[in-house]
């Protein structure tokens, strides 16, 4: 095989893995080619620029060739481009300097298996967060945090678990209404409640961690993306500014992530701040966005940051916020379209009958 055709074998490649999240399916071996765009933006410039470099083009195929790869280069970055630190800011920095209207999250995957569990009572103080949600954390996690969390946060909603989706809510605020929720499957919770801030003001909270699509567990997104769609309606629904936190199982730039927010009238603070990779931590080159943190377009940005390393897979996602609803007009979200709310709902549909058939196999 020549160095040219090797090059046409990779740019063909990049082009299918660029297009194939496109089809419209849920398995998991198409929708796991939402993460890596990064990764695949690089290797498709790569190649692209070599082949420029090394071969003179002068034959019509190779004026196709580059002008696929090109085409599909420029995709790959106007995808990745609202990410960047040069793009436009989507949730504008604060404004209003008062303390009372300010506080901050830290939401950390900590990794079950994990013991590392000073690492992470480090980084809590580190952050000092108002807001604390602690993801796949089990009895053993609970156990060992909980003493030492307990003085500093007087509020607390969990649901323990040892598989993987145990989930802990400290907060230093007031929580109201607080409900453990299974909106998908008895054993993937989900946190509610309502949070009052030090002006008296009230935000509504919503805490996620939907299964991924796993070819040994969950070989479609169809549970992940319906818990999704089930968050965006109660989110659309609120009355209070609305904040969405977790560990999503899913990138920012997904058709479900985007379709989410879109469905939600949330706002993403990463837009034009950067794409703050939470997972792998273990991996340096291969990383992407799984952990968010999702606002209405009542909060202003004060800092946003990933977290230390803590034993963990993922990084910890960080943020503090200033509620400014009087600034809101600023920075209103679309609507979404007729179209979009028909998809969400056609995704929980689906999610329910596929319940429907297993309880009927089973």
């Amino acid at each position: 095989m020549t160095f040219k055709s090797f090059l046409q074998i990779l740019g063909g490649t990049a082009v299918v893995l660029t297009l194939l999240p496109f089809i419209a399916a849920d398995y998991w071996w198409i929708r796991v080619f939402d993460f890596p765009h990064l990764q695949l933006t690089v290797f498709t410039a790569i190649a692209t620029l070599a082949y420029f470099m090394r071969f003179d083009i002068r034959w019509f195929k190779d004026y196709v060739f580059m002008s696929v790869m090109i085409a599909c280069l420029v995709f790959q970055v106007l995808k990745i481009y609202p990410y960047t630190g040069v793009a436009e800011y989507e949730v504008l920095d604060a404004q209003n300097e008062k303390a009372e209207a300010q506080f901050n999250i830290l939401v950390a995957n900590v990794l079950e298996k994990n013991t590392k569990y000073d690492s992470l009572l480090a980084e809590v103080k580190t952050k000092n967060p108002d807001i604390l949600l602690l993801l796949e954390a089990d009895d053993k996690w609970l156990n060992a945090v909980d003493p030492t969390l307990k003085s500093e946060y007087p509020y607390y909603k969990g649901a323990p678990l040892s598989n993987t989706y145990g989930m802990l809510l400290y907060s230093k605020l007031p929580l109201q209404n607080s409900e453990v929720h299974y909106l998908v499957d008895d054993s993937i919770p989900s946190i509610d409640a309502r949070v009052t801030l030090k002006s008296g003001e009230q935000v509504q909270l919503f805490a996620i961690h939907p299964t991924p699509p796993m070819p040994q567990h969950n070989p479609r997104s169809t549970d992940r993306d319906a818990e999704m769609m089930k968050t965006a309606f109660k989110s659309r629904e609120s009355s209070l500014p609305v904040l969405v936190l977790g560990d999503f199982n899913d990138v920012a730039w997904s058709e479900s992530t985007q379709l989410f927010k879109e469905v939600s009238e949330l706002l993403d603070p990463r837009l034009g701040r950067g794409l703050f990779n939470t997972f792998n931590a273990n991996n340096i080159l291969m990383r992407w966005p799984l952990d968010h943190i999702f606002v209405s377009e009542h909060f202003r940005v004060v800092e946003l940051d990933r977290g230390a390393k803590i034993g963990s897979d993922h990084f910890p996602a960080y943020i503090k916020l200033s509620l400014e609803p009087e600034n809101k007009e600023e920075q209103t979200p679309a609507l979404p379209t007729e179209n979009q709310l028909e998809r969400a709902y056609e995704i929980i549909q689906k999610e329910a009958t596929q319940k429907d058939t297993r309880k009927e196999t089973n």
